[in-house]
C-alpha cells in the first residue's frame, strides 16, 4: 500500500468473505498513522463530516436512485440513516433496506488496518440491476471519502 504522496495511506481494494451475500466488496487501509477513531466515527467522519452538497448528493443516491428506507439521522439507533445492526470497539454493522435490495455496511478495525465492507442481497431482480449501475460509483467514492476522512482527522 503506497501513500498517496501527501502522507495519507492509500484505500485499496481487497477481497472479501461475502458471508451469504450474493455481493461483496472492500477496501483496507493499513491501521499504521490512523487517527484512533471507533468504526462509527469512521463511518461518520466519511459520510457526515463532507460539504453539505455532497452530503445531500450521497443521501439523494441512497434513498431517490437505490430507494433505501433511510432512518432518522439525529437517531441513536442509526447512523447517516442506516440502522445499526451491531456495534462495538472495533467493528460496527450497518443496514439499510430497499424493496428490491438489501446494503449493509461492515467496519472493522483491528491492529493492522481498517477495513470496510459492502454487501448486496437482491430482494428482487431489480435489486441486480439497481446495485450493478450503483456499484462503480460505491467504488469510487468510498476511497475517496475514506482518503478524505483520514486527511481531515488526522
Amino acid at each position: 500500500m503506497a501513500p498517496t504522496g501527501t502522507g495519507t495511506p492509500a484505500v485499496r481494494r481487497v477481497r472479501v468473505d461475502p458471508a451469504g451475500f450474493p455481493f461483496a466488496t472492500a477496501f483496507e487501509l493499513p491501521a499504521a498513522g490512523l487517527p484512533r477513531l471507533t468504526p462509527e466515527e469512521w463511518v461518520r467522519a466519511s459520510y457526515e463530516d463532507v460539504p453539505v452538497a455532497l452530503r445531500e448528493l450521497i443521501r439523494t443516491g441512497w434513498a431517490g436512485v437505490l430507494g433505501l428506507r433511510l432512518g432518522p439521522r439525529a437517531s441513536p439507533r442509526h447512523v447517516v440513516g442506516w440502522r445499526r445492526v451491531e456495534a462495538g470497539p472495533r467493528r460496527i454493522v450497518l443496514e439499510a433496506r430497499a424493496p428490491s435490495l438489501t446494503l449493509r455496511n461492515v467496519v472493522t478495525l483491528d491492529d493492522t488496518r481498517l477495513l470496510w465492507a459492502t454487501y448486496a442481497r437482491y430482494e428482487r431482480p431489480a435489486g441486480r440491476a439497481l446495485w450493478s449501475l450503483a456499484a462503480p460509483v460505491h467504488h469510487l467514492a468510498v476511497p475517496v471519502l475514506l482518503t478524505r476522512a483520514v486527511r481531515r482527522m488526522g
